[in-house]
């Protein structure tokens, strides 16, 4: 009985170590390739799946991007200037049994042939190239690598280029051009902002002009309208005077040039004429 008791928990135990072996959940993002006596008999996944214990060895694939970093590598440019660079590959899998069949280590194979293609692009160009087209580059590397990657069903969506160091001497001539550059729009601003003040003072002194000279116009209009409008009323007024006042007025006239030290005095009246009238105004 007790031998019996002990089978079935044994019978138990390796029907559930069986269930254990067998199922599997696999994630969105994964997936499984299966190998059957040695062969791949495909894949499976994503969600619960079930392998047979033993027979069935599952290899499990992560389908998301990843990225892997080249380490610093060292080119001779096409004009002989030797220079570093280093680079990230960005990759995913897009075939997840040719990932596992066809190659046994992605990342190291991917770091030798990212190398080898770098070196070769960075030969057929100029310094002066590689240092300023950089989208070039990684457009040039993503192709290369992608053509490579391809066959083990990897693709490489992007490859950016971190950092370029060029020989010190290089990088002393464009510190030097850097700072020639920067003290060269120092001096366009500046002559730029002594420009915009010269041309502010110069139509503030137009401005001025123009005001004045509209000043002195006014003033020499009212002085005008003034002196009219004087001549006017003396006018109105004359009119209003007799004869024999305007006499008077004229006597006393010629009686203050006469008291002046004037030695000619130019008299516009026939002088006979108005001591006659003078004189008849007296008797009547």
């Amino acid at each position: 009985m007790t031998g019996a008791i002990i089978g079935a928990v044994v019978g138990v135990v390796i029907l559930l170590f069986f269930v254990f072996m067998s199922v599997r959940v696999v994630r969105e993002y994964q997936r499984n390739v299966i190998f059957r006596f040695g062969r791949v008999i495909g894949t499976k996944g994503p969600g619960l799946i079930f392998l047979i214990p033993v027979i069935d060895r599952p290899t499990l694939v992560d389908l998301r991007e990843q990225y892997l970093e080249i380490p610093r590598q060292t080119g001779i440019t096409k004009d002989n200037a030797p220079i570093s660079i280093d680079f990230i590959v960005f990759h995913r899998v897009v075939d997840a049994v040719d990932s596992v069949v066809k190659v046994q280590n992605f990342a190291g194979a991917a770091e030798n042939i990212a190398a080898t293609t770098l070196r070769s692009i960075v030969g057929d160009m100029a310094l002066d190239d590689v240092l300023s087209q950089r989208d070039k580059m990684n457009a040039l590397l993503q192709t290369k690598l992608d053509e490579v990657t391809e066959r083990w069903g990897v693709k490489v969506t992007s490859v950016e280029v971190r950092e370029i160091t060029p020989p010190p001497g290089v990088q002393e001539a464009m510190t030097r051009q850097m700072s020639a550059e920067r003290t060269r729009r120092a001096v366009v601003l500046e002559a730029d902002g002594t420009k915009q003040a010269a041309v502010t003072v110069a139509e503030g002194l137009k401005q001025a002009a123009i005001l004045e000279a509209e000043g002195d116009r006014q003033a020499a209009i009212l002085r005008a309208e003034g002196f009219a409008l004087a001549l006017q009323k003396i006018f109105e007024v004359a009119h209003t005077v007799d004869a024999n006042t305007m006499r008077l007025q004229y006597l006393d006239a010629l009686k203050q040039i006469g008291t002046s030290d004037a030695t000619k005095i130019v008299v516009p009246m026939d002088l006979g004429d108005l001591i006659g009238s003078v004189t008849g105004h007296a008797k009547s």
